[in-house]
């Protein structure tokens, strides 16, 4: 074989190679690289600030016109916006339950502590100088939209993107042009994010050869501490939370709801995909636990679109981790921010690809955390995503079994069998 074909067939492998390896060999090599150049790496650090200011780019449009379609996407019968709002509702106060677990793990275990990386001086100030929650709940409400925009104003960005989409409902046959304007430029940016997520692999090889070189291979070390924190919160999450509300709310033993749910937690931990898990977690909820086709079929799908409790939890123990490894001091303010912005931005921001990356961005811009924190997580973000979709499709499941008992759609001979049985159920 010729060298050129040698070439090629090495280019196919690259090609076709997941994005996670990638950003995981982008990682290693970048290592390896710093701990051989030392200070000299600096010299790659361009290439990083390229892809971070990529993401930054993403951010306000992403989210904006995410969180537009989101809301205008559904339905509006007296029975389906009843059930809606009941899953919404459970969905965000979880996910904000989530976030808080990750925030108090991150506290304990300390992941960043003794890093001493030194972060940006306009990043750091802006941290210290973050409003109080007073202000930060006053200014809600955007007195300026574009300006919001403009600015990268986040919450305000959400609140005015929420009303926006409810309005476009409200007006029916009217507000339809807008929304398939809104849909187009969604689904440009899911496809421009597409697009910068695949130069990851080398923003992240120059940041973790930067960071490598600067402050050595030990900055590696840590991330064993957040990879910890992120199962073990994920383990009380789902053994807490979900079996609490099963056991409390609707009344059910909770031991029969995690037997129904291990195959579609296999799918999802090894998929690493709610909405490809989707299948056989209507499977599960139908035939193991009881939940009517109908209620099913509409909040399993609303919850790989919106549940984002994993993901959240993980922003929680990340967000603390790049503060504590940059030496920022984050007021109450910014934890009670921090939970505002991970809890209403993921409505928007599931199914989009790289979202663990995108709504850590988020999260960090939100508090003014340096950005440079990306590079050190996202190498160990594989193993981190598979914990947490694991978590958010047992958390659709969760809340499927409560809306079925509460609308009365839940067939308890199913739930309590424990044989899986066809439900018949419509």
């Amino acid at each position: 074989m010729s060298d050129s074909s040698l070439s090629m067939n090495k280019g196919g492998i690259w090609r076709s190679m997941a994005l996670w390896k990638k950003i995981f060999i982008g990682m290693l090599a970048g290592v390896a690289v710093g701990a051989f150049m030392g200070p000299d790496a600096e010299v790659l650090k361009p290439i990083g600030t390229l892809f971070i200011n990529a993401i930054k780019m993403l951010i306000v449009p992403l989210v904006f016109c995410s969180l537009v379609v989101g809301v205008t996407s559904m339905q509006d019968s007296a029975k389906m916006g009843r059930i809606g709002i009941k899953s919404i509702v459970i969905y965000l106060l979880s996910t904000a339950i989530a976030i808080s677990i990750g925030l108090g793990l991150g506290t304990v275990f300390m992941p960043g502590e003794g890093l001493n990386m030194v972060a940006d001086a306009n990043a750091a100030v802006a941290a210290k100088e973050s409003p109080s929650l007073v202000s930060t709940i006053i200014n809600l409400i955007p007195k300026n939209p574009i300006e919001a925009l403009a600015g990268g104003k986040i919450l305000q960005i959400i609140v005015f993107a929420l009303g926006l989409g409810i309005a476009l409902n409200m007006i029916g046959e009217t507000g339809k042009p807008a929304i398939k304007v809104f849909n187009s430029l969604a689904e440009g940016m899911y496809k421009l994010t597409s697009l910068v997520m695949n130069f990851a692999p080398y923003g992240i090889f120059a940041l973790m050869a930067w960071v490598a070189g600067k402050y050595g291979a030990d900055v590696l070390l840590p991330l064993a501490k957040v990879i910890a924190a992120v199962y073990i919160g994920c383990i009380i999450h789902v053994l807490v939370v979900y079996t609490g509300a099963i056991a409390i709310i609707a009344k059910l033993p909770p031991v029969q709801y995690l037997k129904g749910i291990v195959s579609a937690q296999m799918m999802a931990f090894t998929s690493t995909s709610s909405s490809g898990t989707l299948p056989v977690s209507i499977r599960c909820a139908r035939e193991n636990l009881g939940v009517s086709k109908g209620t099913a079929s509409f909040v399993l799908p609303l919850g790989a679109t919106i549940n984002m409790d994993g993901t959240a939890l993980y922003q929680g123990v990340a967000a603390l981790f790049v503060a504590q490894a940059f030496g920022i001091d984050l007021s109450m303010a910014d934890y009670m921010t921090i939970i505002a912005t991970s809890t209403l931005a993921s409505i928007g921001t599931a199914g989009v690809p790289g979202a663990g990356l995108i709504m850590l961005s988020l999260v960090l811009s939100t508090v003014g955390l340096p950005m440079e924190g990306l590079a050190i997580i996202a190498g160990i973000d594989r193993i981190l995503d598979m914990a947490r979709t694991c978590v958010n499709v047992s958390g659709d499941l969760m809340v499927s079994v409560l809306i079925g008992k509460s609308e009365n759609e839940l067939d308890s001979d199913v739930y309590k069998s424990d044989e899986p049985q066809t439900a018949t159920q419509s």
